[in-house]
């Protein structure tokens, strides 16, 4: 069974941790960000993807918007790949 994701060149993992227990002890702010954020992201990657972020900016505002703009990047990568030519954005085209 394919589940509600549709078709994605993503990976799916099935985990055996207890991910609410795990959403509970991130962040204020990374929960927030996660609330709404477009994939599916797993608690545990999220916070590792996030103090990354942090170490790397010093700064809780700025490492928020870099996992922005790594969501924003895999799912522009992942429309390449499921839509090729037919997306309706235009993203499988490439700029003369």
């Amino acid at each position: 069974m394919s589940g509600n994701r549709g078709k994605t060149s993503l990976k799916c993992k099935r985990r055996s941790t207890c991910s609410m227990r795990e959403y509970d002890r991130l962040p204020p702010e990374l929960r927030k960000w996660l609330a709404t954020a477009i994939l599916p992201w797993g608690p545990r990657s999220v916070h590792r993807a996030y103090d990354r972020a942090v170490a790397r900016t010093r700064d809780k505002t700025r490492a928020l918007q870099e996992l922005d703009r790594i969501q924003n990047g895999l799912v522009a990568k992942d429309a390449r790949k499921v839509w090729e030519q037919e997306h309706p954005g235009g993203l499988g085209q490439t700029q003369p």
